[in-house]
């Protein structure tokens, strides 16, 4: 940008139903605005319509309400302040809101003059709601909020967690960028810290998620399932496919994918010329050669990934742009932030926050177009009318994140200035993924035999997690006398604590991602419309349907799988023969 161009700030949308000076202190601000949603009468389609345009500005208005506290939080998990005002939310607003949400969805859905609704996305937005009605029940009211409130304690006991190495107080995403030191003491060193520091807190974990396992069976049979499982296809809307097509993505994955981590591995250790190929040996160049470092500083890292997406699209680079000039952007490791990293939207201002813990690693370069993907999704779909068209599903907004990896890989160059290192990160990053898939499909396999056996002990747990961990894990790498770590590297992954269920869409959207970067490099004028098309519906179609628009299938059989995994061979074997 030239200092003669002039960024525009997109302003929030004006509140013609609930007020410019609406402001959240307790329920009794916003429950007049639920009664008049709910007693209003409707004498028309037109009604209706404005009826609910009404309720998504409400809705949207404590969407972000609720983002801000978890945002701030997730920042500053140390803050009691920042903790008790998301804790406020999640007990004293959630469960009236959820009371009320359930009489708004039965008022829509009996709603004589809701057939008039024929604009596309009203189907999909009814489709929700009848399930939302189905699973719904009061007695889970206090239950979810429960469930809440243990799912945020994770991210305090992991923010926490710090080794010392060298005199410095690191946090664990610093001390896991050791990993790549070419001295392998110093490597095995940070890795056996690591490694202990999360070992620390592993009954502490165990006795956590033991309660929110509980908790969610409760909810599940309240609400007529057999297990947490088949109620979470119901919750999380998985209507274009179910637990069988899921158990038949594991199979595709061991038998397509499982055997190429097998030769990645075996190359690998050939390459270090190691007798035993530790898990201290997997993130370092296996050529000796120092970690890459595609950025020094967090400004450094949003800088150089504006200009990565100007590349794309001058416009997926102002996305950012607007983001980092309203502050929207927290991406640097520090003590007491929460693990991880997200892109929250944020229902009013259609402007989204990222967050993220970076270092200096490929990783984060990496997760920082990842986020930058979902922020570009939410900018593309800000301007839809309705909540529910601005929130697709996680198999599409993951869609978005994982393309924009790949699609934003051709331009790394402003990250590496020497044609090694570009080529380095290329093959590091495409290698990964054949790394992602068997580790979506062992978490997924590991939260089926969780819910659908929830009277486990820890015992048990721990058996089955090895066993599900060995079937998707290479057969190279020696975890002897290290074992009882590898018995809880589960504890790890955020997801099983707050957000359950939601990772499956990590491989659904990583077969597609392939899929439009293959497209982009065959014409990348119509791959990139393609993509941006998709993404524009929002949710006003099937996942099918979204898919199709950016000229991909919606399908993870072995043999699709096979085919994409052989376009990614040849591009690893493309980078590492290019000589430009």
């Amino acid at each position: 940008m030239t200092p003669n161009e002039t960024l525009s700030l997109p302003a929030r949308p004006a509140r013609p139903f609930i007020g410019e000076a609406m402001e959240l202190r307790g329920w009794d601000d916003v429950k007049p605005f639920y009664d008049n949603l709910l007693n209003r009468p409707l004498n028309n389609a037109d009604e209706l319509r404005q009826w609910l345009i009404d309720r998504s500005e409400l809705e949207s208005y404590l969407s972000e309400n609720f983002a801000w506290r978890y945002i701030r939080m997730t920042c500053d998990t140390a803050n009691e302040e920042l903790v008790n005002q998301l804790n406020f939310f999640i007990a004293d607003i959630q469960p009236p809101m959820t009371e009320y949400g359930n009489e708004l969805d039965l008022k829509a859905v009996h709603s004589p003059f809701l057939s008039e609704l024929t604009d596309a996305g009203f189907d999909i937005m009814v489709r929700g709601m009848k399930k939302a009605i189905e699973i719904y029940r009061d007695e889970n009211i206090p239950l979810q909020t429960d469930m809440q409130t243990e799912e945020r304690k994770y991210g305090a006991i992991a923010g926490a967690m710090t080794v010392q190495i060298d005199g410095r107080e690191l946090t664990l995403p610093e001390a896991t960028d050791r990993l790549q030191l070419t001295s392998r003491a110093e490597r095995e060193e940070a890795w056996r810290k690591i490694a202990e520091r999360r070992y620390q807190d592993h009954a502490v974990l165990d006795q956590l998620f033991d309660r929110l396992r509980d908790l969610r069976h409760r909810v599940a049979v309240n609400a007529g399932f057999a297990n947490f499982r088949d109620y979470s296809f119901a919750a999380l809307g998985r209507f274009d496919y179910t637990p069988a097509d899921c158990y038949r993505f594991h199979e595709s994955v061991a038998e397509a994918v499982v055997p190429l981590l097998d030769v990645l591995s075996q190359e690998r250790k050939q390459k270090l010329g190691v007798d035993h190929l530790r898990p201290w040996d997997l993130k370092v160049d296996a050529e000796g050669r120092p970690p890459l470092k595609p950025f020094a500083t967090g400004a450094e890292l949003v800088e150089k990934t504006i200009a990565c997406f100007d590349r794309l699209d001058r416009e997926l680079g102002d996305d950012l742009r607007i983001m980092r000039a309203m502050g929207h952007l927290d991406v640097e490791s520090r003590k007491g932030k929460a693990p991880g990293g997200y892109n929250y939207p944020l229902e009013e201002i259609g402007v989204p926050f990222i967050f993220m813990n970076a270092t200096s690693s490929l990783r984060d370069l990496v997760t920082m177009v990842h986020e930058g993907g979902h922020a570009v999704h939410s900018f593309l779909t800000r301007d839809l009318p309705l909540k529910a068209f601005r929130n697709p599903p996680m198999e599409v907004a993951e869609l978005a994140s994982m393309s924009m990896e790949l699609l934003s890989m051709d331009h790394w160059d402003v990250f590496f200035d020497k044609p090694d290192e570009l080529r380095r990160a290329k093959r590091q990053h495409l290698e990964s993924i054949i790394e992602t898939l068997p580790w979506v499909a062992t978490i997924d396999a590991f939260q089926h035999w969780v819910y659908e056996n929830p009277d486990h002990t820890v015992e048990e747990r721990r058996e089955n997690w090895v066993r599900i961990h060995d079937r998707f894990a290479d057969r190279i790498t020696d975890w002897s006398g290290i074992g009882y770590y590898k018995e809880y590297i589960w504890q790890r992954q955020l997801h099983l604590y707050e957000v359950p269920f939601y990772y499956i869409e990590y491989g659904i959207a990583q077969l597609g991602a392939i899929a439009i970067w293959r497209n982009y490099r065959r014409d990348p004028k119509a791959g990139l419309a393609g993509y941006k098309a998709a993404l524009s519906l929002g949710y006003k179609a099937p996942i099918r349907d979204i898919y199709a628009a950016a000229n991909v299938p919606f399908d993870f059989s072995k043999p699709y799988i096979q085919e994409l995994m052989a376009f990614v061979a040849e591009e690893i074997r493309t980078v590492a023969t290019d000589t430009n």
